[in-house]
């Protein structure tokens, strides 16, 4: 026989922080999208722009990319796509393994990664950091490193 265990619910306090946190997160997203619409990126396109600038020789194969960035191998082969349209990036064929592919910054790609990073980083400090004081970041940081370290255990057991 099967026994029930009861729900354990949010206390009042619990519901609050995870409630802001939330509405932090929606909002942070929001406006840093927001701010980087004058350079024609999205998100999405800066993380992957950032992922390959960081990459050993500017690129990244596909499968990786899509593993770092969290998205399928099929959406990120769509972004891929009208990035390359934009001459942000392009796609290169893996030598040792022919059904393999890189990803790779382009020239453009860099140069628009050097334009728009000083930008990107003055409001990721405007909207988040500046508001925090060093401590406040150091226990968030210490705060959050379990939860992250958990969520990639569980996203490797998939």
């Amino acid at each position: 026989m099967e026994t029930e265990t009861a729900t354990r619910w949010l206390t009042d306090t619990e519901q609050c922080a995870w409630r802001t946190h939330l509405e932090v997160n929606r909002l942070l997203t929001h406006q840093l999208e927001k701010d980087l619409q004058p350079f024609g990126l999205t998100m999405n396109d800066y993380e992957i722009l950032v992922n390959l600038s960081e990459s050993e020789g500017d690129r990244m194969r596909m499968s990786d990319l899509a593993t770092a960035t969290m998205q399928s191998k099929s959406r990120l082969s769509h972004q891929i796509t009208r990035m390359e349209n934009a001459h942000l990036v392009r796609r290169e064929n893996c030598e040792s393994d022919r059904r393999g592919l890189y990803a790779v910054l382009t020239e453009h790609g860099l140069e628009t990664m050097r334009k728009v990073a000083p930008h990107h980083v003055a409001s990721v400090r405007r909207h988040f950091i500046d508001l925090l004081a060093p401590e406040t970041l150091t226990d968030l940081d210490k705060a959050l490193k379990p939860i992250a370290e958990h969520l990639r255990a569980q996203r490797g057991r998939a």
